[in-house]
């Protein structure tokens, strides 16, 4: 029964992450206070102790963009993982090139897993104890209870989605761990007849019964409507896509709508009108305070230059892992007046701070022989100078500080005025709105006709580096995935001759690397008969 064994073992281990983790304090965290006791009793049988259950399911999502134990490093790989980027060391290199995150047992699917497929289960646990509780209790208010379980059931439909778009080959359940129920073993994946159907079931209890103005930091109904949009492209259910997204841009109760200018996006907390969901990070944010290394991984190394110093103004400090290719470059430069490399989403150009030439440009494609210890001239990429993504950037934190802090941007507008003109374009309607929409706020000229490639290149230009670009590739289907990664993944021109050549990820994709590989160990807990990813 050695599976059984190292299932409960598993189970054992959400069960008690569910009891610690609801448990932690988060003092004043979207303005709830949550339980500082270790009782189960007090967090499943109190109105208060649900409350916390439901701040700590924020504080997990949040987790995997923080700098302890480097779990930012993941959200770093799904933010860069697709034909945009080019990936240049560490384990992000790694995985961006195939070299890690291909196999079973390798180090980079271990440390992947542990991040995503074992925090993201942990998350519908949590959510889903919380949901039953709340369902159970005795006096508990009509309105908490539709508020508790709403949040929760959000975090448990989000969740299994994310998991279902990485590895497929998932199981959903509606009960939570306990010690009756741990020797089960789930033996077999669910269809996705089953998955689908509960996510879009708790998808509509939450826009049912969450508010359209909530405060900052937490999902509302907007972010259950552009979420529900989001599974029902996945789904080919083109019509409701349509509806939600809608919605959300025209509901007369909806908050939202596109801030004036692009530079407005990710400036300041990123508390505005556009966002339908961001975790809350700032150090001076109630809940907040975590720090992040996920700016310094997209933005290059410039600082290395004699004659130019690290400063917020040009992106504070970077590690130069991961890079817009020009690919994505070229898309950009497309229009002169996109105003989306102009400093506000990517920053092209870099200035000396001092010295004689101080205030003048720095031509970043040019070999500069010291900034290579060993004499050797190196250009582009490979002195680490390359134009930047400052999306993640934090203008407040000093900046020679690898770690900053900065809300992030989960969900937001920008990308449902896409679904919108993608789900129209596919069904009936006039797309051209709702993509121009986007475009007029870049001043970039209108559009005149949308097909997909249309929109595969402006969700490019608009939402690259925000995790969202994998799984656009993924749900346009094999062929287009295909295309894409060994046409425009990483830099083809320059990437193998630094690497002396068999590390280039146009060569390396392979079709069955769509999906995830489940980490072997958690197979093996699963079950004999639970299936692999095809392929691996």
């Amino acid at each position: 029964m050695k599976a059984n064994t190292n299932y409960l073992k598993f189970k054992k281990s959400l069960l008690l992450v569910a009891v610690a983790l609801l448990a932690v304090s988060c003092e004043g965290y979207l303005d709830e206070q949550p339980g500082t006791s270790i009782d189960s009793g007090y967090i499943y049988n109190t109105e208060a102790g649900l409350k916390s259950g439901v701040v700590s399911l924020y504080k997990f999502e949040r987790d995997r963009y923080d700098n302890s134990n480097q779990d930012f490093l993941a959200a770093v790989t799904m933010a860069s993982r697709g034909d945009l980027t080019f990936s240049r060391s560490g384990y992000t290199g790694n995985m961006g090139r195939y070299e890690r995150g291909v196999s079973p047992d390798d180090l980079g699917t271990k440390w992947m897993s542990g991040v995503i497929w074992a925090n993201y289960y942990k998350i519908t646990n949590n959510a889903t104890a919380i949901i039953n509780a709340a369902e159970n209790l005795e006096g508990l208010p009509e309105a908490s209870k539709k508020q508790i379980i709403a949040e929760a059931k959000f975090f448990r439909a989000h969740s299994y989605f994310y998991l279902y778009r990485m590895f497929k080959n998932i199981f959903v359940t509606t009960e939570s761990v306990t010690l009756e129920n741990a020797f089960d073993v789930v033996e077999l994946p669910s269809t996705e007849l089953e998955i689908f159907t509960l996510i879009n079931s708790d998808l509509q209890f939450a826009v049912d019964n969450l508010d359209w103005i909530v405060t900052f930091g937490r999902v509302s109904k907007g972010t259950a409507k552009h979420v529900k949009a989001k599974v029902a492209m996945w789904e080919g259910n083109w019509a409701e896509a349509k509806k939600q997204a809608i919605d959300v841009i025209e509901d007369p109760m909806s908050p939202h709508s596109l801030v004036a200018s692009t530079a407005d996006v990710f400036g300041g907390d990123k508390n505005h009108s556009e966002q339908l969901f961001v975790l809350q990070s700032e150090e001076s944010t109630l809940g907040g305070g975590d720090l992040t290394m996920m700016s310094a991984n997209f933005v290059t190394q410039y600082f290395q230059i004699p004659g130019i110093e690290g400063n917020t103004a040009q992106g504070g400090q970077g590690f130069s892992r991961v890079l817009p290719n020009e690919y994505l470059l070229g898309l950009l430069a497309e229009d002169p007046n996109d105003t989306r490399d102009d400093n506000t989403y990517f920053r092209l150009k870099y200035y000396y701070t001092s010295g004689a030439n101080v205030g003048q440009e720095i031509d970043i494609y040019k070999p500069i022989s010291a900034a290579n210890p060993n004499g050797v001239e190196l250009t582009r990429y490979y002195q680490r100078l390359h134009p930047s993504c400052v999306k993640f950037a934090e203008n407040d934190d000093d900046p020679t500080n690898y770690r900053v802090h900065s809300n992030k941007l989960i969900y937001r507008l920008a990308e449902t005025y896409l679904i919108a003109a993608e789900a129209i374009m596919r069904s009936s309607g006039d797309p051209l709105p709702y993509i121009n929409a986007v475009r007029n706020r870049a001043k970039a000229a209108a559009l005149t006709s949308v097909d997909q490639q249309a929109i595969l290149d402006e969700r490019a230009r608009e939402l690259a580096f925000e995790g969202q670009r994998w799984f656009t590739l993924k749900r346009m289907g094999q062929s287009v995935i295909n295309y894409q990664m060994r046409t425009y993944a990483g830099d083809g021109e320059f990437f193998p001759n630094y690497f002396g050549g068999g590390k280039d990820p146009r060569v390396n994709w392979k079709d069955h690397y769509i999906n995830w590989p489940i980490y072997q160990a958690d197979l093996d807990l699963l079950g004999a008969n639970y299936p692999q990813n095809t392929g691996y």
